[in-house]
Order: C-alpha cells, then sequence, then structure tokens
C-alpha cells in the first residue's frame, strides 16, 4: 500500500467541472490580474471570516509582509512571536527591519506561551504576531486582552488556520489583523501562489490594497512604500470555488483526526492539545515520540509518507543569528522540533489507510 503524505490531484477532480471553464474564460478575457474572480473572492473569504474586509496578494508571506507595513511597523521597533513557526513569520518581520523577539511555545498546544509574552514587553514593543500552528487555535482572547492593555498591535498569522474558531469566534477576526496562505497543500490551497489579510479596520484595508499594487492610490500616483504583491485571476476565481467546499472539507479533516486519536489511543505517542474552546482544523496532524527519526523511517518502508513541521525552531536558524532576541528559555519549543512527526491526514485519505498507519505504527513500537 502507498499511502501519499498529501493528494492535490484528488481534490481538484472534486472541483474540475467548476474550474476548467472558469479557467479558459479568464485566459479569453486577457485579464489576468486581480479583476472580478478576485474581488468576488475577497468579499466571499471576509464573510466566511466574519470580518469586514480581505485583502488578497500573492502569498502568505506577502501577507505578513502587508499587515506589518500598513501596520506602521519599522526599524527600531519589536514583535513578539514564537519561534516555533515556519520562517515567513520571522522573514516579514525582518522585511520591515524591525526586531523579532521570539518566545517558547507550550508543549501541550505547540501554540504560543501567553505566560511569557509579558515580561517580553518593553518600550520598543509595537505588535505580536500570534501563529495558530497546525490549524490548531492559541489562546487569542488572552493575548489580545494582553495586546489592549499595552497597545499593541495584534496580527494573527492563521496561514494554517483556514476555519478554525476559538470560543465560538473564527479565528482572523479577533485581531487587528489576520494573514492566510493559500499555498496548494493548505487546507484552503490555490492551484499556485496566493495570500490574504482580513481586518475589520477600513484604515488598514485601504492602506493594504495599496501596498499590494506599488503605494498607488491610482495609477503612477503612490502614497506608500509598495511592491507587486496582487494575486492572479486564476488562483482568486480556483479559491472562489474551493471555498464553496471549505466547510465540508474541514469535517472530514475533524472526522479522520478523531479517527487517528482512537486508533492511536493506546500507542506511546504524545497528541496535540487542543482547548475545550478551540476548533483545530488540521492542516497538519503531528505526534510527538523520542523515535521520531527512526518512526519515520519504518513508515516510509511501508510505504507511507510522513512530514516534518519544523526540524530547526526559527532561533536556532543561522540566518537569524544576531538579529532576533529570544527568551532565555526554548526547551519546549527545542523538544517539539525535535520529536514532531506528520501524519497524513487530507479530506479524500481513505479511512481504511488510517487505520492501517496505526497498524503499522502499532507495529514498530511493538518491534521498539
Amino acid at each position: 500500500m502507498l499511502i501519499k503524505y498529501l493528494d492535490l490531484t484528488a481534490q481538484y477532480r472534486k472541483i474540475q467541472s467548476q474550474a476548467e471553464p472558469v479557467i479558459l474564460d479568464i485566459l479569453k478575457s486577457g485579464n489576468y490580474c486581480l479583476g472580478e474572480y478576485v474581488a468576488s473572492f475577497e468579499n466571499d473569504f471576509a464573510a466566511y471570516c466574519d470580518t469586514k474586509f480581505c485583502v488578497t496578494c500573492n502569498s502568505g508571506t506577502s501577507a505578513l509582509h502587508m499587515a506589518l507595513l500598513a501596520a506602521g511597523i519599522k526599524e527600531g521597533d519589536e514583535v513578539i512571536t514564537t519561534t516555533s513557526t515556519f520562517v515567513a513569520t520571522v522573514a516579514a518581520i525582518r522585511l520591515v527591519k524591525a526586531t523579532p523577539v521570539l518566545l517558547d511555545i507550550s508543549l501541550k498546544t505547540l501554540n504560543l506561551s501567553t505566560d511569557s509574552i509579558e515580561p517580553h514587553i518593553n518600550h520598543k514593543t509595537k505588535a505580536v504576531i500570534a501563529v495558530h500552528l497546525h490549524g490548531n487555535p492559541c489562546e487569542i482572547d488572552e493575548i489580545n486582552r494582553i495586546c489592549r492593555k499595552y497597545n499593541l498591535i495584534l496580527i494573527e498569522d492563521a496561514a494554517q488556520a483556514h476555519g478554525s474558531t476559538f470560543k465560538g469566534v473564527k479565528i482572523g477576526s479577533v485581531g487587528d489583523m489576520a494573514c492566510f496562505s493559500f499555498y496548494p497543500g493548505k487546507n484552503l490551497g490555490a492551484c499556485g501562489e496566493g495570500g490574504a489579510v482580513i481586518t475589520n479596520n477600513s484604515f488598514y484595508a485601504e492602506k493594504l490594497r495599496m501596498i499590494r499594487d506599488w503605494g498607488c492610490e491610482k495609477k503612477y500616483i503612490h502614497l506608500y512604500e509598495g511592491y507587486n504583491y496582487r494575486m492572479d485571476a486564476i488562483q482568486g476565481a480556483l479559491l472562489g470555488i474551493k471555498l464553496q467546499y471549505l466547510e465540508e472539507w474541514t469535517e472530514l479533516r475533524i472526522q479522520k483526526a478523531e479517527l487517528y486519536k482512537k486508533s492511536l489511543a493506546k500507542k506511546p505517542l504524545r497528541l496535540t492539545q487542543v482547548l475545550p474552546e478551540a476548533r483545530h482544523v488540521y492542516h497538519v496532524f503531528a505526534v510527538m515520540t523520542e523515535f521520531r527519526d527512526e518512526l519515520k523511517k519504518y513508515l516510509y518502508q511501508h510505504g507511507i509518507e510522513t512530514g516534518i513541521h519544523y526540524p530547526v525552531p526559527v532561533h536556532k536558524q543561522p540566518i537569524f543569528s544576531g538579529v532576533c532576541k529570544s527568551s532565555n528559555n526554548m526547551s519546549n519549543s527545542e523538544t517539539a522540533c525535535g520529536q514532531l512527526l506528520s501524519l497524513p491526514i487530507y479530506p479524500e485519505l481513505d479511512d481504511n489507510k488510517i487505520i492501517y498507519i496505526a497498524d503499522v505504527i502499532n507495529e514498530f513500537y511493538i518491534r521498539t
């Protein structure tokens, strides 16, 4: 049996009959950048996230960069975030020449430890980027309370959290801005690159629209430092189609995660804790084990592809040496990065394959 870590072609077959006529219509139209399909998706995605505005762009990294620029973050400012994240979160802070302040995580949820935030706030602190890792919501209400207390901008990195909720509130609707990635493997993925910033603030929304298009208020009139971060029309159209299925796909992910949990209940693995108030959307289903590399190899030998997200915490990445501040204790992040293994999970994954994966894991521990 061969089990892919991710099968994007299976998802495309679901939307093929809707997608191909739309793609052909765009190709015939000659309108390949932004346009009506992108605008329609922006309206629909803002409504889905319970926010007023959505400004699309060409990647999740661009979305983070745009949000920081819109918030006025600049050189000399400090931005607090987690060290257990994809490097783009921190790279975006460096793109505006601010200083990332990297903090440790909770080993239970793998998200930013809220207790660590206030001790690292000083007069240079201007923003917090809260990452909802793997689609598991962090304690966004507590982080928002801290940000309001100290008058800090709160940006949610929701690149993996499309459709997540905390206390019944959509992730992305709490912070001043929230950033999404539509990289193909995401829960809501384009057939190429894409990203978006959502917000309830009309000033931020207007500034974001200008930043993604060279800072233009109108053609050749540049009010802000901007970039060519526009979304292309085909990606906007495909995302609009896929958005119609996102809730169905999300429920399937949750069901498959529950099957994993049931099937692995008696295995010596640590699973990510989901807070009672949270809806985890399982962009990644990760397990922790001291035998991560050995288990990964054993699964591969039995036809099962797996992933590792992420093997090196940001504070140990050579490129960020000397340009970031970090907590003195990063033990939880270092433990997680050394032990996390991501198992296949996607809406089209057959339940029998999940049971097979669990059986192979059980065999591994019997032999170990």
